[in-house]
């Protein structure tokens, strides 16, 4: 069954074909780890997984590469402003090396946290600063690079098709009105590699043919991808707010060294909104998955909640939504683990499924199918083998849950064993006596033979 995937190069849902005969080549571009990830930035990541997932539910091997930016990504995409990871560690009173190594611990724990498979392999900024000096000078000896005072620039009135992915058009931006020229020649100009300032000394900064200093935010993924998944591969990855710039500017390095526009599917998540809002890192107000966890929310809750939005399109957060996704969550989970082992995967719904997620990852309507399953005529045992299968994209871990052990209060034990003991004397009435002090302590009791079970109404 073919896969239809929305290209954002073209604008259009296009069927995908590998590259490759041995491997599907995925980038997603990572997070500056200059501060916590919000719930914002893992939806991005979340869409990702599932784009992973599906592919190998189609029989792919999936090369998924994920960067660390911990160096290059300035506080203005203009190009001015200090770099966020030196911000970051004047915030925290920490070297810019250590936040960079906490925040992607933090990042890495909350995406186990959400069941995010691991990537084939991690690569940070500040490990290839020799092959983005490489790929800088590619463009420079291709002629698309000027010097500054304060860095080598991409000189983007060489390229005709610059800024297509976003449909950017060049004339329309007027210098100054957004974009503070200073040196540079054009307002979508954009650095390759910054000077560190005359006098400074930067905690981030290394010798290259230009001079002292530290590379461009951009270069470190078209360097990294090209010496992971090659400078021609399947999948590039991001959130919707790269394609006017970040994304732009790697297509453009890309054509001036190696001449492809770097991946042959664009595709991007969509923002996650509160208040109205996009919600930011930048602004110092957001939500953490801790702020979940912090009130009782399992994290896969949020994991269920972003399933039930299409992954281009914006999905409003609640915490309202959140508990609703929790409940159904539970809901799920309970029944799976009541369901017995040893069915089999059903042909027709497992159709249904795969023609879903295969259609640019109708993940909702996927979602819907488990439920109107659950009402079926299935065998429960046929369920549950079925609705396991379908987990491998879900990514809910429903084989691996459990209940929680109960903790049973002595009041309540000691109820429930007087009420055992009247029930085998056949005592009924005070055996309903007991049960009923038991539903005001908010417990009920299943009678097996010769034993019960206690559970919380």
């Amino acid at each position: 069954m073919d896969i239809l995937l929305y290209d954002n190069w073209e604008r259009r849902l296009r069927p995908f074909t590998p590259l490759r005969n041995d491997w599907v080549g995925l980038y997603c571009c990572g997070p500056t780890v200059y501060d916590y990830a919000h719930i914002g930035n893992l939806r991005t990541y979340l869409f990702e997984d599932i784009l992973r997932r599906t592919l190998e539910w189609n029989g792919y091997t999936v090369r998924h590469v994920i960067n660390i930016t911990d160096v290059g990504h300035l506080v203005s995409d203009g190009d001015d402003g200090e770099d966020k990871m030196e911000k970051g560690s004047r915030k925290a009173g920490e070297s810019a090396w250590q936040i960079a190594e906490r925040f992607t611990i933090a990042f890495k724990k909350d995406l186990n946290s959400l069941n995010v498979l691991e990537p084939a392999i991690w690569c940070k900024a500040t490990d290839h600063i020799a092959e983005q000096i490489d790929f800088i000078s590619c463009i420079e000896k291709n002629g698309y690079t000027y010097r500054t005072s304060d860095g080598i620039y991409f000189d983007t009135s060489k390229q005709d098709d610059y800024g297509y992915l976003a449909r950017i058009k060049r004339d329309a931006i007027k210098a100054g009105s957004r974009v503070e020229l200073g040196e540079k020649r054009h307002a979508t100009d954009f650095a390759l590699w910054k000077f560190s300032p005359e006098g400074e000394q930067r905690q981030m900064e290394w010798d290259s043919p230009w001079g002292r200093g530290f590379p461009g935010w951009h270069i470190e993924c078209s360097a990294m991808s090209a010496k992971y998944l090659t400078p021609w591969f399947d999948i590039h990855c991001g959130g919707e707010d790269h394609i006017a710039i970040h994304h732009s500017n790697e297509i453009a390095q890309n054509q001036a060294c190696h001449g492809t526009r770097l991946a042959n599917f664009w595709m991007h998540g969509y923002f996650l909104q509160i208040d109205s809002g996009k919600m930011s890192k930048s602004s110092g107000d957001f939500l953490r998955l801790q702020t979940l966890l912090d009130q009782h929310i399992d994290p896969l809750a949020y994991r269920y909640l972003c399933l039930t939005a299409h992954y281009r399109s914006q999905m409003q957060f609640s915490f309202e939504a959140l508990q609703s996704a929790q409940t159904a969550l539970q809901r799920l989970r309970d029944t799976f683990y009541a369901w017995p082992a040893g069915g089999s995967v059903n042909a027709e719904f497992k159709e249904k499924f795969t023609a879903f997620v295969n259609e640019d990852l109708n993940l909702p309507r996927a979602l819907a199918l488990v439920w109107e399953m659950l009402k079926s005529d299935l065998s429960d045992a046929d369920k549950k083998a079925t609705v396991a299968e379908f987990d491998r994209v879900f990514g809910l871990g429903l084989a691996s849950w459990e209940p929680r052990a109960l903790e049973i209060p002595a009041e309540v034990q000691n109820l429930a064993e007087q009420r055992l003991a009247a029930r085998a004397a056949k005592n009924w009435a005070e055996a309903d006596r007991l049960r009923a002090e038991l539903h005001a302590l908010g417990f009920e009791v299943e009678d097996k033979a010769g034993s019960m079970n206690i559970k919380r109404l």
